[in-house]
């Protein structure tokens, strides 16, 4: 059984920090109904012709849109037409949710803000994100990921400590993403349990702070301010990504014990470097990591990264090799979870999408359907679900409403 067969939530958003809300929900069978525009076209439809990956991408066939959109549905509507903003409340009226990511003030001046869908659904939960949230100095603040993530703290400390702040972006999204859903989610247990309804007010810039605990800390009891530190950690050594043999290779150690380094020696062959008086404990070798750093790299280059590992794993020591996309496909581990999904699609044959990243014994959740296409189920919606009939549905196309 699907834990959340049942629930209805009307989707405005966009991009990737909004559509990752309520795929999350989506993958545990919420019935997700994507409100999209021709006259608008969510961004990741047409992504790859913005990054300029192609010159021109049919709008149902953009990867990007497929990995956060899957099992939701998909209607067009012209919300500048009063017909169209009617169409809107009135699926409202038989949902449980809307969720949106547009800057503050759109949906109110679509005359769709919380308020005014409130009076045709008195128990609504409704979540809008944005960068700063809806009240304070910065309300009107607009931005992506890099905006959200440099506000929130995590741009500062990301980087290497002679270098600039580096940008973050899809992670940045994801993340706010992953917090809006499970406030969502509280959200739609108490309107279960008491009947009652909310507003939730969600801060995407505010959800970053969670990464950088360390920092926060650091200055409110000491008022130190910390900065970049590439991949060290505080009192550990070795603890970066090294080089390995082959174009682009990389291993990530980390050694957080005197066993460890020694382990770490018997396996480089206890080289005479090992015995450097700049290395003989955990204070020396974090002092001197970066000649540290040089001699490692010298050894793992040599090494395959994915046999390294392993080995460095079987000694007790935390490695793992970096990982590119072709890699994640096709390692063993994943593919004997179901990570990856294999889903028929009407105009690109067969996709491959991302599954949910948890298990459940009794609500598993499931992929079961490829991203929705542009206005795929109006039919569905406005004829099943609001009991249009044909004819009505032409009528109303032919005024535009359907846009």
């Amino acid at each position: 059984m699907e834990a959340l067969r049942g629930i209805r939530i009307v989707d405005f958003t966009w991009a990737a920090a909004g559509p990752y809300i309520t795929q999350l929900l989506a993958y545990l069978g919420a019935e997700v109904i994507r409100i999209e525009s021709t006259r608008r076209l969510d961004l990741l439809r047409v992504l790859p012709q913005v990054l300029g990956w192609t010159e021109a991408i049919d709008v149902n066939q953009s990867p990007p849109f497929h990995q956060i959109n899957a099992n939701k549905l998909s209607v067009t509507l012209n919300l500048h037409h009063p017909k169209g903003v009617a169409l809107v409340k009135r699926l409202v009226a038989i949902s449980q949710a809307v969720v949106e990511n547009f800057s503050p003030g759109v949906m109110d001046r679509l005359g769709l803000g919380y308020e005014a869908l409130r009076a045709v659904k008195p128990d609504l939960v409704m979540l809008s994100s944005s960068i700063s949230g809806r009240h304070g100095p910065e309300a009107a603040l607009k931005g992506y990921a890099p905006i959200m993530a440099a506000l929130g703290g995590v741009s500062h400390l990301t980087g290497y400590a002679d270098d600039e702040p580096s940008e973050i972006r899809g992670p940045a999204d994801l993340i706010a993403a992953t917090q809006a859903a499970y406030a969502l989610m509280v959200a739609l247990y108490h309107q279960r349990k008491t009947g009652q309804g909310q507003y939730i007010d969600f801060a995407s810039r505010e959800a970053q702070c969670v990464l950088i605990p360390e920092a926060l800390l650091e200055y409110a009891m000491h008022g130190r301010i910390l900065s970049r530190q590439g991949n060290a950690a505080p009192g550990l050594a070795p603890h970066n990504c090294y080089p390995c043999r082959g174009e682009d290779r990389w291993i990530s150690i980390a050694v957080s014990s005197e066993e460890q380094w020694q382990a770490l020696c018997r396996l480089m062959g206890n080289p005479a470097w090992c015995r450097a008086p700049q290395f003989a404990d955990a204070y020396q070798r974090w002092c001197h990591r970066e000649a540290l750093d040089q001699h490692l790299a010298a050894w793992t280059r040599q090494q395959e990264a994915e046999e390294l590992a392993a080995r460095l794993q079987a000694a007790g020591i935390a490695a793992a090799p970096s990982m590119d996309a072709r890699q994640l496909v096709s390692d063993p581990h994943l593919q004997a979870r179901g990570a990856f999904c294999q889903l028929p699609h009407p105009e690109l044959g067969t996709v491959t999408v991302l599954g949910p990243p948890f298990k459940m014994s009794c609500t598993p959740p499931a992929v079961v359907r490829a991203a929705p296409a542009l206005g795929e189920h109006n039919d569905y919606v406005f004829g099943e679900l609001l009991g249009l009939s044909a004819a009505e549905r032409r009528a109303l196309a032919a005024e535009g409403v359907f846009a």
